[in-house]
């Protein structure tokens, strides 16, 4: 079996939601979670930041953000274990961030 990890991106960080939406918002993924782990496929995750981000380029330059010019960020991530790719994309269009305009989530097997 294969680990994969689902990189939850988010269009426009501008966009501020109310402490309201964000309480909703963690329930849903919480719980989208939880589905993944009763089938023991859940390996690991964690949310990011915003507050403290850098981009670091190989001239020596760096930059405010996490992404410097874009509005893109990367809101967190998780590791399933799945069988397949398809498994895995399987449980990235449950994921709750894909209600949000232009939000996404990356699938990527990784590396042993």
């Amino acid at each position: 079996m294969n680990e994969y990890i689902l990189i939850f991106r988010h269009e426009d960080a501008s966009k501020v939601a109310s402490p309201e939406q964000m309480q909703q918002w963690m329930q849903q993924m919480m719980e989208w979670i939880n589905g993944i782990a009763m089938q023991n496929k859940f390996s690991d995750g964690k949310g990011l930041l915003f507050d403290e981000a850098r981009v670091v380029r190989s001239d020596d330059s760096h930059a405010d953000g996490a992404f410097g010019k874009s509005t893109e960020t990367i809101g967190g991530y998780i590791i399933v274990k799945a069988e397949s790719i398809e498994e895995a994309v399987g449980f990235a269009q449950g994921c709750p961030i894909l209600q949000g305009d232009g939000n996404s989530v990356e699938v990527r097997r990784i590396a042993r």
